[in-house]
């Protein structure tokens, strides 16, 4: 691991991109800013292959931002019977916990009966969970009695409770963990920018051989030599597949296909008070079949998520009125208190980049891959999609075998990143004081004295905040404008956006400080406000 000095190294945005106009031949160009391209370029730039990454927003703004914050081996897909998958989510959970503890925590789980039969049944699957687990397991689950299922989940609705059952799952910072991995690739020899838009292959002898970019900000064009280039854009790959097909028709084949039926996931923020305690409620089978969580995060309860397919693929999706009424009825089936439309903090929707079979129409998004899949084209592109967080770096290891396999790079040795700690996470040791202890340093791990260290570190703009953290988000973290500090540095936007909004005009001022850019107040401020309206 590098040295805190090391990790935190200055993002400067005009020297990156100048380094990134400079004519080079890169091993590996990454389209996609999100968890999965940016654990390919981790995983890469730790093999010591020459590494650039491209992000057309900013990074983790799109899915990488919007998941449950849960870092899990996947309780339904072992019901569904998926045991290689679940078995490997376990696996890479440990894994994440291990690497990034300052992001990454154990999280208790309860799952409560209001049937006689639900606790021996779902306590046997979970029993089940901890045998796959082996060591990798966090906690052994637990037949709880009516008495300890309430006094872990007060707020439980007690009519008709029998018991319930107690597992282990992990929970982190999503859009932290994505920042954490670019640096970390920094470290290595990356360069990485997000602003920085893919608009083009560049082939020879009908190959791909590169990518043609248009840095954001500046307007300026330039190219990305490269022996392989990933196309890990999330739900957005089959732009660039289409794009790849279009220029490269090959020998007459039918054109290419979508392979991605996005789902829409929405999640409601209310206040702690509706879930006291730090154990998170989990029904496995609602109303309709479908998976709720109520989760403790940061200081705030995260009620999700929904299931929903969608076609267009907006960078803002938006609740449709049926999801926020299925969570906030759910929710009133299990809480003796429910939450309203009014005890809403922050609603946000994250869509979900599931794996569509060749001869589906994609509207039932139950039956979709939950698995990553991995594909090269007649001209050598490699796309990747599908999968979860917490299997990124699985993933990952996953794509470069792909390209070893095609040929693409030489082989290199797998299994760099299993123990590689991401940068904040210090030398290894103790873990850090949980997260509720301190939530506006606790992300920052071995790089607080960093964060303190910067001008305006004891400035409080709101809890959680410092001008220091606006600084040093600017400096160190890629930040550009205020959107970037107070949704994915700062977590402000997602669990409080009213208070975003407040905090909006002094980081806005810091921002073009930092910049000399204009920090977009206005834009955030609608942003804003979007996150607090419920449709219908």
């Amino acid at each position: 691991m590098a040295s805190a000095a090391a990790a935190a190294l200055p993002t400067r945005r005009e020297a990156l991109m100048a380094r990134l106009r400079e004519p080079a031949d890169y091993d590996l160009v990454v389209v996609g800013g999100g968890a999965t391209g940016l654990g390919v370029a981790l995983d890469a730039a730790a093999r010591g292959f020459r590494v650039a990454l491209v992000e057309s927003h900013d990074f983790a703004k799109g899915t990488s931002s919007r998941a449950t914050k849960l870092v899990h081996g996947g309780v339904r897909y072992l019901a569904q019977g998926n045991i290689a998958l679940v078995r490997e989510a376990l696996h890479e959970r440990t894994t994440l916990l291990r690497n990034a503890p300052h992001l990454a925590q154990p999280l208790a789980f309860v799952m409560p009966s209001y049937h006689w039969w639900e606790t021996p049944f779902y306590g046997i699957g979970l029993t089940m969970y901890d045998a796959l687990a082996g060591q990798a397991g966090l906690g052994r689950t637990q037949f709880l009695g009516r008495q300890e299922t309430l006094r872990l989940l007060p707020n439980a609705r007690a009519q008709g409770l029998s018991g319930g059952v107690k597992y282990w799952d992990g929970q982190f910072n999503d859009a932290r963990l994505a920042l954490a991995l670019a640096r970390t690739a920094a470290t290595r020899g990356a360069l990485l920018a997000n602003y920085c838009q893919a608009t083009g292959l560049v082939y020879e002898d009908g190959k791909v051989a590169g990518v043609r970019c248009t840095d954001a900000e500046t307007g300026a064009d330039f190219q990305l030599r490269s022996r392989c280039v990933i196309n890990a854009t999330g739900v957005w790959v089959d732009a660039l597949r289409q794009q790849d097909g279009t220029a490269n028709p090959g020998d007459g084949r039918r054109p290419t296909r979508p392979m991605v039926a996005p789902s829409q996931g929405v999640h409601l923020v209310v206040d702690r008070e509706f879930l006291a305690g730090d154990t998170a409620l989990m029904v496995p089978k609602t109303a309709d079949g479908r998976v709720l969580f109520a989760v403790p995060w940061l200081g705030k309860v995260i009620l999700g998520t929904t299931d929903t397919p969608r076609e267009d693929l907006v960078r803002e999706p938006r609740p449709f009125p049926e999801e926020v009424r299925f969570i906030l009825s759910e929710a009133a089936r299990y809480l003796t208190r429910a939450p309203g439309r009014q005890d809403v903090r922050s609603v946000w929707v994250g869509l979900r980049p599931l794996v569509k079979p060749q001869d589906d129409d994609g509207e039932n998004t139950k039956g979709l891959s939950r698995e990553h899949t991995v594909l090269v084209s007649r001209s050598n592109l490699v796309t990747v999609t599908g999968g979860k967080w917490t299997t990124y770096r699985a993933m990952a290891e996953d794509v470069l075998q792909k390209c070893f396999e095609k040929s693409l790079l030489a082989t290199r040795a797998a299994g760099v990143t299993a123990n590689l700690r991401l940068v904040g996470a210090g030398e290894g040791g103790a873990r850090p004081a949980p997260i509720e202890a301190s939530p506006g340093l606790h992300s920052y791990g071995s790089e607080q004295d960093l964060v303190l260290g910067m001008p305006g570190a004891t400035v409080l703009l709101v809890p959680g905040l410092t001008e220091g953290m606006v600084r040093f988000a600017v400096r160190h973290e890629y930040a550009r404008c205020v959107e970037d500090v107070l949704a994915r540095r700062s977590r402000l936007l997602f669990l409080d956006a009213a208070a975003a909004a407040a905090a909006a005009p002094r980081v806005g001022e810091i921002v073009a400080e930092e910049t000399g850019r204009d920090p977009q107040t206005g834009a955030f401020l609608q942003l804003a406000q979007e996150y607090l309206q419920l449709p219908g």
